[in-house]
């Protein structure tokens, strides 16, 4: 009989293969609903299943209107080119000085950019807002470069 942490996992690879998409949104507490668990029976699949090692990215929201989002990595550079093209799709007007930072890990972490590469995002993020005066402006200077930055990603990795 299987375990309860390999139905989650199955649950959530059958997911990608429905809907074909490089990512899938799900919410903790209606998985956890699903298979008659704890949440933190979820997040530990998460945790251990769903790595870049494991070709995998997970995002994760917290609040009224969280959810987890899990992108998948694949070998071959035009999965990884899709997965920046949503990355870049997926940014909003705005975004917050650890929004971008937990951008650029993950970036790192699936090994899509580099650590010195990483450092110069971070750095570049911090300089080019830390000027604007308002907090919110300040926000979508920095997604506005994000955006940017990830673009230039994505023609380098799709002309590889």
């Amino acid at each position: 009989m299987a375990s309860l942490a390999d139905a989650i996992e199955r649950h959530i690879k059958e997911l990608f293969e429905r809907t074909g998409a490089p990512w899938v949104e799900i919410r903790r507490v209606e998985l956890a609903g699903r298979f008659a668990c704890v949440p933190s029976q979820i997040t530990y699949v998460l945790e251990t299943r769903f790595t870049p090692r494991h070709g995998y990215l997970v995002e994760s929201r917290r609040g009224g209107g969280g959810f987890i989002r899990i992108m998948r990595l694949a070998p071959a550079q035009p999965d990884r080119a899709s997965l920046l093209q949503a990355l870049i799709e997926r940014l909003g007007d705005a975004v917050t000085c650890s929004e971008a930072d937990a951008v650029v890990e993950r970036l790192q972490q699936a090994r899509l950019i580099g650590a010195r590469e990483a450092a110069v995002w971070r750095a570049a993020m911090r300089s080019q807002t830390e000027w604007v005066p308002v907090p919110a402006l300040r926000d979508r200077v920095r997604a506005a470069l994000l955006r940017s930055m990830l673009m230039v990603r994505f023609m380098e990795v799709s002309d590889a």
